[in-house]
């Protein structure tokens, strides 16, 4: 008889700890926040991050501390997160390259999908096609039959396997069905020293940094771009649906309350329509992703891209290591 006294017992203390749980998101946040970068500081991804947090303060009423935690492939950061205790105090800055984890590492600590809450889109870096200033085409349309015809296919600069400059570059050559020689480099700069120097044919980068002697061919994004109008899509210049942009998102763990996930969403729309923000992403060649920065908007994203990069890096030969 005495141990049925435990179950209104057990029933109290699981009512309290659930009320308790749903106290500690109603007041969330109470102490500052940190949001991990996955990359090193001073690139576009930590100078999104570091904008973002600055301007989630003020919904939040908390700071927000940008944290970077870069090395391999930004997998080191990611796993971190996917770690953490899921209290909405530890959150991860992200790009699209999360979505290429799984099919460049065999020993991934987590899954993309399934391993983290998403919070929303934050903004998307557009990426141009550059080619050395004597490159024989014109146009887009003439640097496409230039490459279908090249025997082995022209070269083409990225800044490493999985790096931006590398995903488009392999999304670009599936796109027109041409072969190419992928040459990987330390970082942008190396990469576009060669292009500049007519020792390599074209690199795939982010932003756009005028002066440069080079020729553009194409921004990646579906509308042309303020700072280069006269620069077509590949859109326009018939690559029907292309896009490639370098989308950002911030997540939290996997299992961090609904409530806490709404007040963070929701700091993340804030800053998406605040002024310095918009005009700090502007300055940095970056778009915002207005009506993206939800759950649902960065799920779909990641569970498409993820398929998508897996299919398409297989078939380039890319294989986990």
């Amino acid at each position: 008889m005495p141990k049925l006294r435990l179950v209104p017992l057990l029933a109290g203390l699981t009512a309290a700890a659930l009320m308790q749980g749903a106290s500690a998101a109603d007041a969330y946040p109470t102490k500052p926040i940190t949001m991990i970068v996955p990359f090193a500081a001073g690139g576009p991804t930590d100078a999104v991050a570091r904008s973002l947090a600055e301007a989630m303060r003020a919904t939040l009423g908390q700071t927000v501390v940008a944290e970077n935690v870069g090395g391999a492939g930004a997998t080191i950061g990611a796993a971190r997160v996917a770690a953490a205790q899921a209290d909405g105090y530890t959150l991860l800055l992200g790009h699209v390259g999360l979505t290429t984890a799984p099919a460049l590492y065999a020993k991934l600590r987590f899954d993309p999908v399934k391993d983290f809450a998403p919070i929303g889109l934050v903004a998307d870096l557009p990426m141009l096609l550059l080619a050395r200033q004597d490159f024989p085409a014109s146009n887009f349309q003439e640097f496409v039959a230039h490459a279908r015809k090249q025997p082995g296919g022209i070269t083409i600069a990225n800044a490493g396997v999985g790096s931006a400059s590398h995903l488009c570059s392999v999304l670009l050559m599936n796109a027109i069905g041409a072969e190419y020689q992928p040459v990987p480099y330390k970082g942008i700069a190396p990469g576009m020293t060669d292009v500049l120097g007519k020792r390599i044919d074209a690199m795939c980068v982010s932003g756009y940094t005028p002066g440069l002697a080079v020729k553009t061919f194409a921004v990646t994004t579906k509308v042309r771009l303020a700072e280069i109008p006269d620069v077509p899509t590949m859109q326009e210049s018939g690559l029907k649906d292309f896009e490639m942009g370098i989308w950002h998102a911030l997540w939290a763990p996997k299992g961090t309350p609904q409530p806490v996930i709404a007040k963070l969403a929701a700091a993340v729309q804030a800053a998406q329509a605040d002024p310095a923000f918009r005009k700090r992403m502007k300055d940095l060649g970056t778009v915002v992703m207005d009506g993206q920065g939800n759950p649902e908007a960065l799920q779909a994203r990641v569970v498409r891209d993820t398929a998508q990069w897996k299919e398409l890096l297989q078939n380039a030969g890319v294989k986990p290591e």
